[in-house]
């Protein structure tokens, strides 16, 4: 299968089996997020699995009551260390948050490939993360994905089309 082919079958998956990731395939999935490019090569991030019941629970409501994302054998929290990261993408900001959501992406990818589903969260409470999971205050919580095998087909939501999102040669 192409990456393009993964690409056009990933979905958010938002309901899961209770079986169990095999530990080479979630391997491969880790790795993915682990080669991801970053700013200068800085890889300001460090990834952290949770499996525990209770402890899914509880960041499930730290994600504004998701909590279908406590189904999953596994949520992937990732975390960024913006004075670790290239300090002037752009000449205006850090790299940190690009570098880490370019690692879920490589995660999100290969975990379809794996058969595997996962689904973007943005919507949390920071400190309520940071909390549970003893994350320090100087590491940012940029996004959380549960992972597992998907209890359901999502249906294609649909994209703009190329002629709605490109330029050529300039802005217009």
């Amino acid at each position: 299968m192409s990456v393009l082919d993964i690409i056009r079958r990933r979905r958010s998956v938002r309901k899961y089996r209770p079986d169990a990731i095999p530990d080479e395939v979630l391997g491969r999935v880790l790795e993915a997020a682990r080669l991801a490019p970053s700013g200068k090569n800085s890889q300001p991030w460090k990834f952290i699995l949770v499996r525990d019941p209770e402890r899914k629970t509880r960041l499930a409501e730290a994600c504004r009551g998701q909590m279908f994302m406590a189904a999953a054998p596994v949520i992937f929290v990732a975390c960024g260390y913006p004075e670790r990261s290239y300090p002037r993408q752009g000449n205006y900001m850090k790299s940190w948050s690009i570098d880490v959501a370019c690692a879920v992406d490589h995660l999100m990818l290969q975990a379809c490939e794996e058969g595997l589903g996962t689904c973007w969260i943005g919507a949390f409470e920071e400190k309520d993360v940071k909390r549970l999971l003893n994350v320090p205050d100087e590491v940012r919580v940029l996004a959380l994905t549960p992972i597992g095998f998907p209890d359901e087909i999502p249906r294609d939501r649909g994209r703009m089309s190329l002629d709605d999102i490109l330029c050529d040669e300039t802005y217009s």
